[in-house]
């Protein structure tokens, strides 16, 4: 529902609901939940899906709801709202998401060093959940305690009540900045079926990279009419490599832009920030999302740029930061990032 008008777009609402949520998957077959129009600004909330590891401190009557209701889950254990379709959008446009606020539902976060985890065998294959807690200004979090997972619990969805596991002091004399931000977004993919909400792929999804917050923008290539835009897998923060095989994941109400563009061609996501383009790619093996990336940006500088591809490359090696996005959702991460400031007087 529309709640209001200005000249340039409307403003909507989206809450996470059991009717407006899809618990694990992108699927090109949704139904839209919300239809907008290209500078329309949504208001959309997002779920965690460790709401379960502390229940007490992660739910409120409509986490709990979307837990208790949401039967239809998986592959993936991601909580995602929408799909949102934006009129006019058709597979060779590019959908630019724009982060204009983001603020936390409840100020708890969970961290899960799970199964996924890059040390979970070294560590002695234990799951240890750490539960955070935010200050009021919104800086910093805490451990506020941790505990090992019980047996035969069954994962991502599932709900620890506190006497089930014995919380102890964790991370003491420790606070961690923030970094609120969204791990999972996404167009819908143009291949039949349901898709996992874990690997990262052509139409974006789980990417993991703790700087698509307030201030930048991800563009997305469009794979079917109407884009069928989803986000979730919110983070409060999260370092690069995301080893234990998650974030602090806690549920934020974010405020989204949506912009659709017809004449910049993408092939995969490319994150816009006050100072930086970044270029991601994706691939099982680390190496090759490396070479990946490197392509990406390699296309992106001359078909965006106007570079030869022998001054692109140079510029690539002496200008441009590769980083390891993530190491655990499956297909491996690399961002390529290079400061806008290169390009003097453009």
């Amino acid at each position: 529902m529309a709640l209001q008008t200005t000249q340039q777009s409307q403003l909507y609402h989206l809450p996470a609901t059991p009717e407006t949520v899809h618990w694990g998957y992108f699927d090109g077959t949704l139904t839209p939940r919300l239809t907008i129009r290209s500078g329309d600004i949504v208001e959309l909330e997002t779920l965690t899906h460790r709401a379960g590891d502390a229940p007490d401190l992660l739910m409120d009557d409509g986490v709990r709801r979307v837990y208790q209701q949401v039967g239809d889950r998986g592959p993936g254990p991601h909580i995602m709202t929408g799909p949102i379709a934006v009129e006019g959008a058709e597979p060779g446009d590019t959908l630019e998401v724009r982060v204009l606020g983001m603020r936390p539902r409840l100020l708890y976060g969970s961290n899960m060093a799970s199964r996924a985890g890059l040390l979970y065998e070294h560590l002695g294959k234990r799951q240890r959940a750490t539960v955070f807690e935010f200050g009021a200004d919104l800086a910093l979090a805490r451990a506020r305690f941790a505990f090992e997972v019980p047996a035969g619990t069954s994962g991502p969805g599932s709900i620890i009540e506190p006497g089930a596991a014995w919380r102890v002091p964790a991370l003491e004399g420790v606070a961690v900045p923030l970094r609120p931000h969204l791990g999972t977004g996404g167009v819908a993919p143009d291949e039949p079926g349901r898709f996992s909400s874990v690997p990262p792929a052509r139409w974006g999804g789980n990417i993991d990279n703790w700087r698509f917050g307030v201030g930048t923008a991800m563009y997305y290539p469009v794979l079917v009419p109407g884009a069928l835009y989803s986000a979730g897998d919110p983070h409060m923060a999260q370092g690069d490599g995301e080893i234990s095989g998650t974030a602090i994941e806690a549920s934020l109400n974010v405020t989204l832009q949506f912009v659709l563009h017809k004449n910049f061609p993408l092939r995969t996501q490319l994150l816009v920030t006050p100072t930086h383009w970044m270029i991601h790619a994706y691939h099982e093996d680390l190496n090759q999302a490396m070479y990946q990336a490197a392509l990406e940006m390699l296309d992106f500088l001359t078909t965006h740029h106007g570079l030869s591809g022998e001054d692109a490359y140079v510029l690539m090696s002496v200008a441009t930061d590769f980083t390891v996005t993530q190491v655990v959702d499956q297909r491996q991460g690399v961002h390529a990032a290079l400061a806008k400031s290169v390009f003097v007087g453009r």
